[in-house]
């Protein structure tokens, strides 16, 4: 059967952490310092592995980005509501761990459209991999992608959540957009849960960056920011997963790590700590493993990174992991350039 997660034990893990490996050598230095790790594009999307399967079908009404015309005025909408909320409503609200989408109403044809970026096979697929019998590496299902459909449930953002006019574009604007949109989508491939960075001062020093809904949706502001759209004055928060560490030390990739010349031992420890992170049968086996996961990452300061198809030995510190709900202004002005 194939790879499917269901939300509770990785939301479990999360609220666990946030409430409350062996040791390496110096010699394994990051052979690049710049920070933040620059997330990769990549030529083209490959194809997604049959072992990966959702829970719930990725963008099940998609539909291709129509063209609008010239003359058209376009509606742009600022979309957020709880995370997994058509099953758990306002819980994940409380917490502010929110998903971002963006609307858009033509005002010559009057229909409505929805667009968003979100995981293929959800989130614990894209946080943590599988350990299949018979590979040695462990077995990601991390893509993402955009998704677009007509439609926009009024209901499902109003009621728990934000719909509200951001800016108007015209046709011209939003067919660029769509062109981007596509370029955006088929390179940027591969989602990433978590931000890491050194403290929780606003200063500090950003390790890795994450590749999640709400970036998508920054990213389209900022494209149409370009394109001349001018923004409403209004506040504009997102959720971000911050794990906190001090230099993250650069471990190899795949084939350096678990390939025939592999290093045999940081293979297995890579796989012991991700092992807890499996999906469990009974409460009691998560919270045996989650038992071991506090050992790890908050006793032992362990954490085990995979950005860019690459892995890296956080050594994380206090306070470990934080939920934030964070301010993000909409773009006040054209820029050069429009980001990942």
């Amino acid at each position: 059967m194939g790879a499917s997660r269901t939300p509770p034990p990785l939301l479990l893990l999360l609220l666990a952490a946030a409430a409350c490996g062996p040791c390496l050598s110096g010699s394994l230095a990051s052979p690049q310092r710049r920070w933040p790790v620059p997330y990769r594009r990549f030529d083209y999307r490959p194809k997604s592995d049959p072992y990966c399967q959702a829970r719930y079908t990725f963008c099940p009404t998609g539909s291709a980005i129509p063209v609008m015309k010239e003359e058209d005025v376009i509606e742009v909408y600022r979309l957020q509501a709880p995370v997994w909320e058509f099953k758990y409503g306002d819980l994940l609200g409380h917490l502010k761990i929110m998903h971002d989408a963006v609307g858009f109403k033509s005002s010559l044809t009057g229909k409505n459209y929805t667009m968003e970026w979100y995981e293929l096979f959800q989130l614990g697929n894209c946080t943590f991999p599988h350990l299949r019998p018979g590979m040695d590496a462990p077995f990601w299902c991390n893509q993402g992608a955009a998704c677009f459909f007509e439609g926009i449930d009024d209901a499902h953002w109003k009621e728990n959540g934000t719909l509200v006019l951001v800016t108007t574009i015209s046709g011209i604007m939003f067919n660029e957009m769509a062109k981007w949109v596509e370029y955006d989508n088929e390179t940027g491939i591969y989602y990433e849960t978590w931000t890491v960075q050194a403290s929780p001062d606003k200063q500090s020093v950003v390790w890795f960056d994450s590749y999640e809904c709400s970036k998508f949706i920054l990213r389209t502001y900022q494209k149409l920011a370009d394109l001349g759209a001018v923004f409403k004055k209004i506040q504009t928060n997102y959720t971000s997963i911050i794990l906190f560490s001090g230099e993250p030390i650069y471990l190899g990739n795949e084939t350096s790590i678990f390939g025939p010349l592999g290093n045999k031992t940081l293979a297995a420890a890579i796989r012991d700590f991700y092992y807890p992170f499996k999906p469990h049968r009974t409460v009691r086996e998560f919270f045996v493993d989650l038992l071991k996961i506090i050992d790890r990452v908050i006793l032992n300061h362990q954490f085990y990174l995979f950005y860019n198809l690459e892995y890296w030995f956080l050594p994380m510190k206090f306070p470990y992991l934080k939920i934030i709900y964070e301010e993000v202004p909409l773009p006040t002005g054209n820029k050069t350039s429009f980001g990942v």
